[in-house]
């Protein structure tokens, strides 16, 4: 299936051939996920070049693809002589992937009337999610929650935000995570105002907001969760600026469904946020999607204008970010569907006191 609309949008581009290096990319039409191959896919074959580490492993994970080897995994050359071999005429590849010493490599083998530069040509399908990737998606999102509150009990005064990172990642990675999806960001005091405060040496104190943000992969796949607590009490003040962060992201979580634009999306929030006189507090986008990557394509954001679609999973995370202060983000993933929203996360959001 993946293949077929590879090759359906291989003929909508009047192109041959198509040469993925990506490794999301690779991993989604392929099922390859060694380190080291380049696929080659033309109207009638599927074809993946790798090298004596992993011939094995790419025959066993790859059935649809005939094997190549080469000398090295990512060198260029056996696809200069299979594209000059079948003589193909148009061929595709990663404008926004292939480096430029690798263009120029290709450009003096094949000519470059030979190359056709095309931006997401994989990823425009990867956007719309199957079942099976939902799925793995809400396991990834599942044992991301489980880490988070396995952890919770450890965030007291004197711990360190690493400690913290530490335990969370070890229990992400003992409920059967491959990794993370990216650097667990744990942002405690006056550190909650850094959107991506990964975690420091900073010990947690009394009174604290402390921001954590986290995402196991699960067979390939992302869950993306933030959330925020206190330690200790809270005051009036952070009472009132969570509450501001939950009721924008709940008007989000309403509004949200299919058809509509990213950037109406994102306004369902940024409305709620900047009427009560923290706009220029709310600097980034409400949510991106997720899949093999954390970050697609398309956002939530003032400057979007792609269709959200069934079938997208995306992240809805409004935040506030007070410099000298510190900040509240709180952060779902939700899959689209032809009705509405289904929201993979479950923990509490409420403001939790440690």
């Amino acid at each position: 299936m993946r293949l077929t609309k590879m090759r359906q949008r291989m003929a909508e581009a009047k192109v041959d051939g198509a040469i993925i290096m990506e490794p999301n990319n690779r991993r989604y039409l392929s099922g390859f996920t060694g380190s080291a191959a380049n696929l080659l896919v033309t109207s009638d074959q599927a074809l993946l070049v790798t090298d004596f580490r992993y011939i094995e492993q790419a025959t066993a994970q790859a059935p649809a693809f005939k094997i190549v080897k080469s000398a090295g995994g990512t060198s260029l050359q056996p696809l200069v002589d299979l594209i000059g071999g079948m003589k193909l005429r148009r061929v595709a590849f990663e404008s926004d992937y292939l480096v430029f010493d690798g263009y120029n490599y290709l450009r003096e083998a094949l000519g470059a009337e030979v190359l056709v530069p095309l931006k997401g040509i994989v990823e425009g399908i990867r956007q719309i999610k199957d079942q099976s990737e939902i799925e793995l998606i809400h396991k990834a999102q599942s044992i991301t929650e489980q880490a988070l509150e396995k952890t919770l009990p450890l965030i007291k005064p004197g711990v360190s935000e690493r400690a913290i990172a530490l335990e969370l990642e070890t229990w992400m990675r003992r409920l059967g995570a491959d990794k993370t999806g990216f650097d667990t960001i744990i942002a405690s005091g006056q550190r909650s105002s850094l959107p991506h405060g990964v975690a420091s040496d900073k010990l947690v104190e009394q009174g604290d907001f402390v921001t954590i943000d986290c995402g196991a992969v699960y067979q390939g796949y992302c869950g993306d969760l933030t959330r925020t607590y206190v330690v200790g009490a809270a005051t009036a003040e952070q009472r009132r600026i969570y509450d501001i962060v939950l009721q924008a992201q709940m008007a989000a979580l309403d509004g949200l469904k299919a058809g509509i634009t990213g950037r109406v999306g994102d306004s369902f929030a940024r409305t709620i946020i900047t009427e009560a006189g923290h706009g220029d507090q709310f600097g980034h986008g409400l949510g991106h999607c997720v899949g093999l990557a954390i970050h697609e394509n398309p956002r939530l954001s003032p400057a979007e204008d792609a269709v959200i679609q069934a079938g997208m999973v995306i992240t809805v995370e409004p935040g506030i970010y007070i410099p000298g202060w510190g900040g509240v983000r709180i952060e779902d993933t939700v899959a689209v569907t032809e009705n509405g929203i289904t929201n993979l996360t479950t923990i509490a959001k409420d403001l939790m006191i440690l």
